[in-house]
C-alpha cells in the first residue's frame, strides 16, 4: 500500500517533467534534435521532447528559409568563443561536449564528414607602449576539416591578411569554397572564377 501511495504521489511529478514551458521558438528537427529558444538562449530536445543540451549562449545560428537557429549536422553544433576581442568557432555533439575546440575564425556544419573552415595564425606585429600592449595581425587559410577539427585539405595557398582593426567585427570572414559533394570541392579565386578540387578520400 505504501509503494502504491508513493507511486501515485510522483506521476504528477513524472508528467511535469515532460512539459517545457515559456519557449519563444522550436525550431523544425535537424539530426533527431530541434532547437529551442528562451530569452536570448538556446538549447535542444530530442525526439521524445527531452532537453538533451540545457540552454546556452554560444550556439551559432544557421540561416534556414526565413529564420535562423541552430542545428545538428552529423552529430555536430557549431559554437562560438570570444578571446581577446576575436570570435571562434568549433563544435559540440549532443551531450553538450566541446569535440572541437574554438580556433577557426569561421566554420560551416558539417556535410557528411567534412566541413569548411578557416583556419587562423595569429601574429605578433609590434608592441603598443602606450597600451602596454602587443599589436597583432590575423592571418587564415580556407581548409577542410575532418570530424575532429584536423585539417585534411588546404584550399588557399596564400594567407588572407585580416586587419587588427576589423578583429571586433561581429561577421566572420566569409567561406567562398563550397563543398558540392563527398568527394568535389568548389573553390573561388581572386577572379571570381571557380575550380573544381578533388578531395582525398578520409
Amino acid at each position: 500500500m505504501k509503494k502504491l501511495f508513493i507511486t501515485l504521489m510522483l506521476l504528477p511529478l513524472l508528467g511535469l517533467a515532460q512539459t517545457i514551458e515559456n519557449i519563444d521558438y522550436i525550431s523544425p528537427f535537424h539530426d533527431g534534435v530541434a532547437a529551442i529558444k528562451k530569452g536570448n538562449e538556446w538549447g535542444f530536445i530530442d525526439l521524445d521532447g527531452k532537453i538533451i543540451i540545457d540552454f546556452r549562449d554560444d550556439l551559432v545560428l544557421t540561416k534556414n528559409d526565413d529564420t535562423s537557429y541552430p542545428i545538428f549536422s552529423n552529430e555536430r553544433c557549431l559554437i562560438t568563443l570570444q578571446k581577446e576581442g576575436v570570435h571562434y568557432y568549433g563544435y559540440i555533439d549532443k551531450t553538450g561536449k566541446t569535440i572541437i575546440t574554438p580556433q577557426f575564425l569561421n566554420a560551416s556544419n558539417f556535410e557528411g564528414n567534412k566541413a569548411l573552415a578557416l583556419k587562423v595564425e595569429k601574429e605578433t606585429i609590434g608592441y603598443n607602449h602606450i597600451f602596454k600592449k602587443d599589436v597583432v595581425s590575423y592571418h587564415y587559410f580556407e581548409v577542410v576539416i575532418d570530424m575532429e577539427g584536423k585539417p585534411i585539405e588546404h584550399l588557399t595557398q596564400l594567407a588572407i591578411h585580416v586587419s587588427p582593426k576589423d578583429k571586433n567585427d561581429k561577421n566572420p570572414p566569409i567561406i567562398s569554397s563550397r563543398l558540392i559533394s563527398d568527394k568535389l570541392i568548389a573553390i573561388k579565386g581572386s577572379n571570381s572564377k571557380w575550380r573544381i578540387k578533388k578531395i582525398d578520400q578520409q
